[in-house]
Parts: structure tokens; sequence; C-alpha cells
């Protein structure tokens, strides 16, 4: 019992980190990539992406109805993002869960298992939210466009679902 609330207090502390404003260095990381040119359990750091823009685009979970809509209009659309940057999808979901999600949906994008909550936190989107009442921590959905030499150009904050791709295409 002790554990536990130690735990969700650790993750409440977490809640406090800022989210990286534009114009500095994206926080790097380096974590399993699912789909798109990568391979089984293949690890992507943005060190890797240097030269290139980057976009991540963060989401609270696989197979929910917000988070479908969103990567689908993104797939629908990928004839115009693809090129212009590299392109991830951002959830704690594991390899499994993404796995099925790229298979069921079509996705051409890769997406990034977070499971360990390191990326999520870095870019301050691990916030506590409120649903029905009740409260718990999960991923503010955020896009975040980083330039070629891996500074913040834009972010996206608490987009909804359905506007997310007009926007995205704005700043791309």
């Amino acid at each position: 019992m002790v554990l536990l609330r130690v735990a969700f207090l650790a993750e409440w502390i977490c809640d406090a980190g800022m989210k990286p404003n534009v114009g500095e260095l994206a926080p790097e990381f380096n974590v399993v990539a699912v789909g798109g040119s990568y391979g089984e359990g293949e690890r992507v750091s943005l060190a890797d992406l240097r030269g290139k823009k980057v976009v991540l685009v963060f989401y609270p979970k696989d197979n929910t109805p917000g988070c479908t809509l969103q990567a689908c209009a993104m797939r629908d659309s990928w004839s115009e993002l693809d090129g212009k940057a590299h392109v991830f999808g951002v959830s704690v979901d594991g390899v499994a869960s993404h796995e099925k999600f790229i298979k069921k949906k079509e996705l051409p994008y890769p997406l990034l298992s977070d499971v360990d909550k390191e990326l999520v936190q870095a870019y301050g989107v691990w916030k506590e939210k409120s649903m029905f009442g009740k409260k718990f921590m999960g991923i503010e959905r955020s896009t975040f466009v980083i330039d070629a030499e891996g500074r913040l150009e834009c972010v996206l904050e608490r987009v909804n679902p359905l506007g997310h791709l007009s926007k995205l295409m704005e700043v791309l």
C-alpha cells in the first residue's frame, strides 16, 4: 500500500514538469519505434534524426475514439505529410498495442513506445486529467515540431483530434 502511494506521488510530482519552449533545444530521446521503416525492437533517438524536421504527435491511447480519428486523418493525408518531416505518434502504450493499432488502422508512420514515460515527462505532456469526476494521469494531446537542428519550432497544445491535421499542415 505504501509503495502504491509513493508511486502515485512520484507520477503527480512529474506532472509539475513544464513543456519545453519554442526556440529551445528539444529534449533528447531514445525509445522503441514500431512500424514505418523501423524493424522489430529498433530504437530511434532525436540525435539520429538531425538534419531533418521531426514531428512528435503525443496521443493518449491506441485504439480509442479520439486517437483513432487523429491517426486516421494523418494516414489519409500521408501523401501530403510524407517527406516534410519524420512523423511519429507517441504514447505510453507498449509495442504489442502499437503493432495492433498500426495493422488495424493501416498507419503508414511509426509509433514510439514510451512505456517508461521518459519522453512524455521530458516534453511535459504527462498530466493529471479528469473524466467523470475521477482523476488520473495521462497524456495531454500535443504535437511538437522540431527543426533540423533539434530546436522546437512549434508546439500545438491540447489539440482537438478533428482539427489537429489542419493545424499541423499550417506549420509544416
